[in-house]
């Protein structure tokens, strides 16, 4: 049996369906299972045995009408039993269309039934702690009938090899070993994500008041200025406690760093899912244009909790769509104060850290 799984986009949702796979193999472990996603999110796929093939969807398919079809000319000759489609967007309907597969299953959209032979609901509401992110991908199982126990989980695989460059790191900038360490994901993938910056300063503060830990700040090089704003905004008790040159020099020794991590928080994104692909308890800091419903997964009040604006400030929401949202989200951001959850914050600590 050969199945093509579909995931373009972000690191986030590329881990998140990777589950897809993973179920797959449990229930089909001699089927040939391929993985097609962008060639920026293949480091949380490696060490993944449940996945075969990574199929790299580059830039030359966005950009050029000719390399899309001679992509999906390459999927169709490889003659799949199954196609499971998680993206549900234009690119990959023109790759669906081509595939010519056997079966195929996507998400019950107006306009593109005709594409698939299994068309499931697109659930507008989470239905357990899981979230709508992995309730969604694990309702593409459904017409398959699957006769396994599905495991609803993300995971990363770290090697040894990853583990002890990222001790031998932690040793070769003085990290407290007797400290227990906290990640902060410092910045969104996009400014209207991005906590701001002044408030996160008072997040920061607020964990190492209350706790006697190390502090990390995920970022990217390209990002230090913001990174420096919020180190000197902190108060200098707080900056005594964080590691601001501690940084992965790549997405691998990143998720290394943070397999070292005992908890992380901060904004919604790729580092909060992959540090939850790894069991580490996180705390996220939604922005309000996000729907909370889709990416709180996991939620159980102890391991793992978020906060959005709508929690405190409902009424700032009322009759207003996702696009009038986004435009003003950076505005409702100022309305976002910290102060709104620092108990929780608190609470978090006090239940993963003793």
């Amino acid at each position: 049996m050969k199945i093509l799984v579909i995931q373009q986009k972000m690191i986030g949702d590329v881990l998140v369906s990777s589950i897809i796979c993973n179920n797959l193999r449990t229930a089909y472990p001699d089927a040939q299972i391929d993985y097609l996603v962008y060639n920026s999110t293949t480091p949380v796929l490696e060490g993944n045995s449940s996945i075969d093939n990574v199929i790299l969807f580059e830039e030359k398919h966005r950009s050029s009408k000719k390399e899309l079809l001679k992509l999906g000319f390459q999927i169709r000759d490889e003659k799949y039993d199954l196609l499971i489609d998680a993206y549900s967007k234009l690119e990959s309907w023109i790759l669906v269309f081509l595939s010519n597969a056997k079966r195929k299953i996507s998400y019950k959209k107006p306009g593109r039934s005709f594409l698939y032979t299994d068309n499931v609901p697109f659930e507008p509401f989470p239905k357990t702690n899981l979230g709508l992110a992995i309730e969604r991908r694990l309702s593409l199982l459904e017409p398959l009938d699957l006769k396994i126990e599905i495991d609803p989980t993300p995971k990363l695989f770290v090697s040894e090899k990853e583990n002890q460059e990222a001790k031998a790191l932690f040793e070769k900038h003085n990290v407290n070993k007797d400290r227990k360490t906290v990640m902060i994901s410092l910045l969104g993938s996009e400014k209207l994500k991005t906590y701001p910056l002044d408030f996160m300063s008072k997040v920061v503060d607020y964990i190492a008041d209350k706790a006697d830990v190390n502090i990390l700040f995920n970022y990217f090089p390209k990002q230090i200025e913001e990174a420096k704003i919020v180190f000197n905004n902190c108060k200098t008790s707080t900056q005594e406690k964080i590691y601001f040159d501690l940084l992965g020099g790549d997405l691998r020794s990143f998720i290394g760093l943070v397999n070292q991590c005992d908890l992380i928080i901060g904004n919604d994104g790729g580092a909060i899912n992959m540090a939850k692909a790894l069991d580490k308890p996180s705390f996220i800091i939604f922005s309000p244009w996000i729907e909370k419903k889709i990416w709180a997964t996991f939620e159980d009040g102890i391991h793992h909790l978020s906060v959005h604006l709508k929690d405190y400030r409902a009424d700032l929401f009322e009759q207003k769509t996702e696009k009038l949202l986004k435009k003003e989200s950076l505005s409702l951001y100022q309305e976002f104060k910290p102060e709104f959850f620092k108990d929780k914050i608190e609470l978090f600590l006090e239940q993963n850290l003793s």
